[in-house]
């Protein structure tokens, strides 16, 4: 029991999910996902434009948003360094850390990988133990231009989830392994007598297998999730621009069955709410949902929540952000994203800047909650990035 236990307050930790009282059972309906760190948007400047980032202009951190940006990057290779803190307002050793690189290779193509570490500290379970969770994913991908102004890239994933203190024939670490589809257009179009860059990028993300913690007889499916975004800088003059980026999201995961459906098709009038929500779960478990495939919940995610079409719209959540850079050195960056309410609730305003050089740059992201239960609210992030091409000419002088 107190394994049982300790496993499901980490993943309600990671999760971050609104609680709500028990009579809102009926109403509250968000799509769950096992390894919820994948979900979690790295690098600061992102994170400073809403969790934008589909179809800004390329930069070392494209792995996680579009690995298409990376033949289109002005530099030859770079590395980039994330630190984001996690529940920062009630524990101090709960943070993800992201390393990222790529390397083009020619004119047309690039290589880029990734590695993903999110700890969930320490943990004090009976007998005195301190056990130390964690979340890992590392990803390799290929990106080449199919054209002059468009590209696309696949990349491979491997996810390992520790969440376990004490393992048996029944329980142990959760494997997976997924992949990713991107596409990149970016085109200059002239507005205003000013050269424009329109950029639209799409990533399917984590198509893979589902996890498990006991040998496959319960699985999650992870965060497989349809990005889409479209970006528009314009230039003041030689020295100023402003661009404007959007990104909408759509979780490819089944929705659970809901509460309110299973009060309607089997009413007990008299019966207490407490024992209705026990024979909720025990006919959930009866409902096939274990036994879905990753891919058939793909499909299955456009067209099965209990509210219909409705409910559909709203598991579409996203952000807007709007960036200015002055001289390609200094940036400002604000940005807002919005959940519904009955799908997470997950709405704050972004703030950040962004400081550059030939060699390395540097970015932070301040996240203000205008709903509760946020895990980054007031929290401040940061990302560091290097030109290695930038390196080579600095150590050559």
């Amino acid at each position: 029991m107190m394994k049982k236990n300790i496993v499901i307050c980490l993943l309600l930790a990671v999760m971050a999910i609104p609680a709500f009282a028990q009579d809102s059972k009926s109403q509250f309906n968000p799509v769950y996902t096992g390894v919820t760190s994948l979900s979690i948007a790295p690098d600061a400047r992102a994170g400073a434009l809403g969790d934008v980032g589909v179809a800004t202009e390329p930069d070392a951190n494209s792995q996680y948003w579009n690995p298409a940006k990376y033949p289109f990057n002005i530099a030859r290779a770079g590395v980039s360094m994330s630190y984001t803190p996690w529940l920062r307002q009630l524990v101090s050793d709960i943070d993800l850390v992201n390393l990222a690189g790529f390397y083009r290779i020619g004119n047309y193509s690039a290589v880029s990988s990734s590695l993903t570490y999110f700890s969930l500290g320490q943990v004090f379970v009976e007998n005195e133990m301190t056990i130390k969770p964690y979340e890992l994913a590392f990803d390799v991908a290929y990106s080449r231009m199919l054209s002059e102004t468009f590209s696309a890239a696949i990349t491979l994933r491997y996810i390992f989830s520790d969440l376990q203190y004490d393992y048996t024939e029944d329980m142990s670490p959760g494997h997976a392994f997924a992949a990713d589809i991107a596409l990149y257009y970016n085109k200059y179009l002239v507005m205003g007598g000013r050269e424009c860059l329109l950029g639209l990028g799409m990533n399917i993300s984590n198509i893979g297998t589902k996890i498990s913690y006991d040998g496959g007889a319960t699985n999650e499916f992870i965060p497989a999730n349809l990005r889409l975004g479209a970006s528009f800088l314009f230039p003041f003059d030689e020295y100023n621009t402003l661009s404007l980026s959007l990104d909408i999201n759509k979780l490819l995961v089944p929705t659970k069955p809901s509460y309110s459906q299973f009060l309607e098709e089997n009413p007990a009038p008299g019966v207490d709410d407490n024992s209705r929500y026990s024979e909720y779960q025990a006919w959930l478990d009866g409902t096939g949902y274990n036994d879905i495939s990753s891919i058939s919940g793909i499909f299955k995610s456009f067209a099965d929540a209990p509210g219909g079409f409705e409910e559909e719209m709203r598991e579409i959540y996203g952000g807007i952000g709007l960036e200015y850079c002055y001289n390609r050195q200094f940036s400002l960056r604000a940005g807002y994203h919005y959940e519904d309410a009955y799908k997470g609730n997950r709405k704050y305003f972004t703030l950040g800047a962004g400081f550059r050089m030939s060699v390395f740059s540097l970015d932070a992201a301040y996240l203000i909650s205008t709903a509760q239960s946020n895990p980054l609210d007031q929290t401040l992030r940061f990302s560091l990035s290097f030109d290695l091409d930038g390196l080579k000419d600095l150590f050559r002088r």
